[in-house]
């Protein structure tokens, strides 16, 4: 096969079949159409390996030509595939490969850091509420010494929340810097 006809061999049927890769295709740069170009090579790689295996597991003379078909099958599709694998950006934590090679399921990688998020998660709320709680009682402390102090305080507080919330209404942003993509109705 010559290589500069960018052809990619796929299954079908009994035999195998060229079909054109597309080269628009190729040049996109869309990181998740990337990622499913990869999967998809992937996928095939594996039907490729299954169809290798029956025809291996009941080879005879005859067979000869088809497994030397989906063996240069095999080998386009890996490479099609290493291809495809370079466009994508995708960095696997090592925790995930090491529970790999000890036979694990890596969901349990995905569990554990959504277990400790969740932990510091409540250890940062609960700093947080404590915080809320000791402003609360200063305020009640500072209004029982210093009434009037203490009403002039709230009435520049909530000015200024006021002013804030028209500002970020009038940018379409959101109050914590985000810009809304859909206005509210």
């Amino acid at each position: 096969m010559d290589s500069s006809q960018n052809t990619v061999l796929g299954s079908g049927g009994n035999g195998m079949l060229a079909t054109p890769l597309n080269d628009t295709a190729a040049a996109v740069d869309d990181p998740k159409q990337n990622l499913n170009q990869v999967i998809d090579s992937i996928q095939k790689t594996l039907g490729q390996l299954h169809q290798l295996y029956l025809t291996v597991s009941s080879f005879n003379t005859a067979s000869q030509l088809p497994l030397l078909q989906r063996l240069n099958g095999l080998v386009t599709e890996l490479d099609n595939m290493v291809k495809l694998s370079e466009r994508c950006n995708i960095q696997v934590p090592m925790e995930v490969l090491n529970l790999i090679d000890d036979g694990k399921n890596p969901d349990e990688f995905t569990r554990g850091v959504i277990n400790s998020c969740i932990t510091k998660n409540q250890v940062t709320k609960g700093k947080t509420d404590g915080f809320k709680s000791l402003r609360k009682h200063l305020l009640e402390e500072l209004e029982q010494t210093f009434p009037d102090e203490v009403e002039s305080y709230r009435e520049i507080r909530a000015m200024s929340a006021a002013e804030a919330k028209r500002l970020a209404q009038s940018q379409s942003s959101l109050p914590n810097g985000d810009v809304k993509v859909k206005p509210e109705h």
